[in-house]
């Protein structure tokens, strides 16, 4: 199934969408730091051949969504809930499946407890409820240091120009790096991620989602209302910022959860293991609930 781009104008942006299918059955698509609309590249023909249409947009301050806001403030949860609800708005969809990772998943767990917007189904990738998140943090001096690029990212300009320096060299180690399997990432793929942080206020804008969660973290903080949608949670277990032990308790906040691992998969789940991924969505999105 063939993927497109097509421009979608929601919450007063221009919104780069890939998409793929079509009806009135959408996935809604949400990537992570530091990829864009791209990494879904895999997941997209699938939902397509699901009689999905599958969207995927580059988020607030990615790739070749404008305009990209170099205020923090623009970055909130809640400002980004709202591009969320725009998005569906303008598919006029009456089912949504919510699928995110990383960011993108943060995203959706914040989205769906809210309930901006009826969800048929929602599914997460290597992400953990914020709430189980933070007390993990709390309490774990292993996971604070694994996440020690949250705090770096406050720092004014800095984690830009580091970023950005010697043609994105760091976020080409982001993916490489953290890969176990490394061979969907080549060449090409990395200068895709390096060339869409490298736009104008791009990196910018990506750090400014983790400035924003620290500085104003509005709904992040909670309460949190049980997720009354089905959740499917896909966990690369060799991640290397997040450990699987933080999926520890997301039960306590999901009505009907399931939780598919996969081992010797890292962060970049469903770009480094799509066949695995592909055959949990088939299964989980096609059975009755």
């Amino acid at each position: 199934m063939a993927i497109s781009t097509r421009r979608i104008q929601a919450n007063g942006f221009d919104f780069a969408v890939d998409e793929a299918g079509e009806g009135d059955r959408l996935a809604l698509c949400l990537h992570g730091f530091p990829e864009s609309r791209f990494s879904w590249r895999f997941q997209l023909p699938l939902l397509a051949q699901m009689g999905y249409r599958a969207w995927a947009p580059d988020l607030r301050g990615y790739g070749e969504t404008e305009p990209k806001p170099r205020d923090v403030a623009s970055y909130r949860v809640e400002r980004l809930m709202q591009d969320v609800a725009a998005l569906i708005d303008a598919s006029g969809a009456r089912e949504v499946t919510l699928i995110g990772h990383d960011w993108g998943a943060g995203l959706a767990w914040t989205f769906a407890a809210n309930r901006i917007r009826p969800l048929e189904r929602l599914v997460i990738m290597n992400v953990p409820h914020p709430a189980v998140f933070a007390e993990h943090l709390r309490r774990s001096p292993r996971q604070m240091l694994r996440s020690w690029y949250m705090a770096f990212f406050q720092v004014p300009g800095l984690p830009e120009r580091a970023m950005t320096a010697n043609g994105a060299r760091a976020i080409r180690r982001a993916f490489l790096g953290m890969a176990v399997d490394k061979s969907n990432f080549t060449r090409d793929v990395l200068d895709r991620y390096a060339a869409d942080a490298r736009r104008p206020g791009a990196m910018t804008g990506m750090v400014n989602w983790y400035r924003a969660a620290a500085q104003s973290p509005g709904k992040l903080a909670g309460p949190w209302p049980t997720i009354e949608t089905p959740a499917l949670v896909i966990w690369g277990e060799a991640d290397a910022a997040l450990g699987a032990e933080l999926l520890d308790g997301t039960e306590a906040h999901v009505r009907d959860l399931t939780v598919k691992r996969l081992p010797k998969v890292s962060h970049w789940v469903q770009q480094e293991a799509p066949e695995a991924v592909n055959a949990i969505l088939r299964e989980w999105l096609k059975a009755e609930r």
